[in-house]
């Protein structure tokens, strides 16, 4: 008998599944499961976006587009990102439109490492980073946030970090799974330590539109920093377009031309009626957004409340939509406290420690979900944690 499994790269083998799939699929088997575990808007696209696709369909618009995306789309986004986030780019030479931001996260990474550069990441993070620098055969430093810093990376834990092999440094900001959101005071902290040493920097910017107390930062609006910047967006979180799959990076042209490379023989183009929807959302969608924006903004200060009230200390993330609150009161490891959770009281969480270091102790709690689940949510977890 062929042993199939041999044929599995060993990257590949030796790489865990993702922490939040795990969960995703014991709740979705169970029945009268409240879902605080993935990290997806409860609202529907706008309808004006979803008609947008309709029409493209109805017009016969189902070719490829060019290998970066519309250049109509690139314009607007090229618009989106200055009037936005005052960072200008060539929308011909510095904005390829993607398969989602990962996609553009993955591209990235492909893109710049040599086998052995180092990547700075700084944890807790999104699942897919560590995967993705490894897979691209590069060596994934990570860094570990501390809540009495409310997770946000200090300058002298990134100088400590750097070796002669680091050449980027991964960032998110507003953070998943931490909802930390950095000032423009501490991206200016990084950005003179990341210019001393010559790195790059790979900035997640997907939940940008979800920065509730203060205006979002963009790294690359940072005085030095736009030359030295891959920073990827998407529509997917402030758009609440999860499943249209559509992502942009912006980076300096020869960074943008080497991605491009990589994303036009692996994909070729993102989906073509989607792309439509995007341009449709740039175009009118705004005003969804904020309304959104307002009401993410009411949910987190309810669950960041609720959640310190019965006794989990959590710190008030200024953007995205997680809440990341301390369980170590309960005596419990993130896993066993989750697991339990869901079995017990039928609430879904992700474990902290799957987000990598610095996670464990604490569990992420998705707000992105109706006032009334929230509630059922929070009544559960004090009846789990009391009982």
């Amino acid at each position: 008998m062929t042993k199939t499994k041999e044929f599995v790269a060993e990257s590949v083998q030796n790489m865990r599944p993702s922490g939040i799939r795990k969960f995703f699929d014991l709740a979705a088997n169970m029945e009268g499961v409240v879902s605080l575990g993935v990290g997806e808007p409860d609202f529907v696209t706008s309808w004006s976006v979803r008609e947008a696709a309709i029409l493209s369909l109805e017009k016969g618009y189902t070719s490829y587009t060019a290998n970066a995306g519309l250049l109509e789309l690139r314009n607007e986004i090229a618009d989106y990102m200055e009037n936005r986030f005052h960072v200008k780019y060539d929308p011909k030479e510095e904005i390829i439109v993607t398969v989602g931001a990962s996609q553009a996260i993955d591209i990235a990474m492909r893109a710049i490492i040599n086998p052995g550069d180092e990547i700075i990441v700084v944890e807790p993070c999104f699942v897919s980073y560590v995967p993705l620098v490894e897979l691209a055969g590069g060596k994934a430093v990570t860094i570990e946030t501390k809540p009495e810093h409310d997770f946000k990376l200090q300058p002298d834990q990134l100088k400590q970090a750097i070796t002669p092999k680091t050449k980027a440094l991964l960032i998110c900001s507003p953070n998943n799974p931490t909802g930390t959101q950095l000032t423009k005071e501490d991206l200016q902290g990084i950005c003179d330590i990341v210019i001393e040493h010559d790195l790059l920097v790979i900035a997640d910017e997907i939940y940008a539109e979800l920065a509730y107390d203060i205006q979002h930062t963009s790294i690359a609006s940072i005085e030095g920093m736009q030359e030295r910047t891959i920073l990827i967006n998407g529509f997917s979180k402030g758009f609440a377009m999860t499943g249209w799959r559509l992502g942009f990076c912006c980076a300096p042209k020869e960074i943008s031309h080497a991605c491009l490379k990589i994303h036009q023989y692996a994909m070729m183009c993102a989906s073509t009626p989607a792309q439509y929807a995007a341009l449709e959302a740039l175009q009118s969608g705004m005003d969804d957004v904020v309304q959104m924006t307002k009401d993410y903004r009411r949910r987190r200060n309810y669950i960041v409340s609720s959640l310190n009230e019965i006794g989990l200390d959590c710190h008030i993330p200024g953007g995205a939509f997680y809440a990341f609150p301390s369980i170590k009161s309960t005596g419990l490891s993130s896993e066993e406290f989750a697991e339990k959770l869901l079995m017990e009281q039928k609430v879904a969480v992700v474990p902290g420690n799957v987000f990598g270091k610095g996670g464990e102790g604490h569990i992420r709690c998705s707000y992105a979900s109706s006032m009334e689940q929230l509630q059922e949510a929070i009544k559960r977890i004090k009846n789990f944690i009391e009982k």
